[in-house]
């Protein structure tokens, strides 16, 4: 794979790296409807999201339903698969303003980084380390590094031995570690998870 040579420059990835199985992002559509998955299983366990976004497919007869459909499906009957109140106005929220704003993939697709970051960060519900997340396995970009990830943050704290006072602090030592994987920090990330989980 084209970024493993890059990272391997980093001798503690590397090794990370060379345990896994090389990573491929994969670009998808209907970016709408990984936001409201992303919101979904925000604050549960992959199993219990799972559970979760199988039962809201369900609703519409196991069929990945359009952005009107969602919208018109009653905060009661979201709110019955197991959604929280401020979950199910927030799945509202992002399919009301995929449809006002007459957003596309095509123009999400085409955005940078942080212009992505700054269009649906307007969504109520929808914070910054949501919109990393769709940009990094929904948009396929190689470059992120979701500082704010619980995961990424006790991975390279163990990886790197970081000591910190602060939050900011930390922050800073991560970019600086981070620094060197450019522009492949996604690819980074997949792998930090991966080795946490395992550990």
């Amino acid at each position: 794979m084209h970024y493993i040579e890059h990272l391997s420059k980093d001798k503690k990835l590397k090794k990370v790296i060379e345990a896994q199985e090389p990573h491929t992002l994969v670009k998808r559509k209907k970016i709408y409807l990984y936001l409201c998955a992303s919101i979904m299983s925000q604050q549960l366990s992959t199993k219990v999201a799972d559970v979760i976004y199988n039962r809201f497919l369900a609703l519409y007869g196991k069929k990945e339903p359009t952005a009107q459909q969602i919208l018109d499906t009653p905060f009661e009957t979201l709110r019955s698969i197991g959604l929280s109140n401020a979950k199910a106005n927030y799945v509202h929220n992002v399919c009301r303003f995929f449809i006002e704003e007459k957003i596309t993939d095509g123009q999400l697709y085409k955005m940078s980084d942080e212009a992505v970051i700054e269009k649906l960060t307007q969504i109520k519900g929808v914070g910054r380390w949501t919109v990393e997340m769709i940009l990094m396995f929904s948009l396929q970009h190689e470059d992120v590094l979701p500082v704010d990830d619980l995961g990424i943050q006790q991975a390279m704290i163990k990886l790197y031995k970081i000591n910190y006072e602060t939050k900011k602090e930390l922050y800073e030592k991560m970019q600086k570690h981070a620094a060197k994987w450019q522009p492949y920090r996604t690819y980074a990330c997949v792998h930090l998870w991966r080795w946490k989980d395992k550990g």
